[in-house]
């Protein structure tokens, strides 16, 4: 299982860089853990292997973990928290800081007007590949409407 990527952020530079990697990733409800008092959200996801996407294929995903530690508060718009079997695409996560560093927001938007905000004390996030690829007939497509 070589090329299994592990990525930390404690800057938006950092996550603009997980941010990436876990685009058009896809994501179920019931796989969204919040554990308040560990202060962690964490989520399994199938992330599409961009780094090895040529243009043609074939094309790979691969499950990871993507979490956030010093977690102070969530919030979610147009996410169904109750419907464990819905699937989303995750479509980019990025961080704004507070104006008081190192705290701020972390969003995280999902295909369909979904997003999942972290209000968090610092950035502290981590994208770990777990186990192994396989094959997808489809490359996610943003020229589409």
């Amino acid at each position: 299982m070589s090329g299994l990527l592990k990525l930390m952020a404690e800057d938006a530079a950092d996550l603009e860089i997980i941010g990436a990697a876990v685009q058009d990733a896809l994501v179920r409800v019931g796989e969204i853990n919040v554990d308040k008092r560990a202060r962690r959200f964490a989520m399994l996801i199938s992330r599409f292997r961009w780094e090895e996407a040529g243009a043609t294929g074939p094309f790979e995903r691969i499950r990871a973990a993507l979490s956030f530690e010093s977690v102070l508060g969530i919030k979610s718009r147009k996410v169904r928290l109750d419907s464990k079997e819905a699937l989303a695409s995750l479509l980019s996560v990025s961080f704004t800081p507070a104006e008081e560093p190192p705290g701020g927001i972390v969003r995280l938007v999902l295909a369909g007007g979904g997003e999942i905000e972290l209000e968090v004390e610092c950035l502290d996030a981590l994208l770990m590949d777990l186990g192994a690829t396989w094959q997808t007939p489809r490359r996610p497509d943003h020229e589409k409407a």
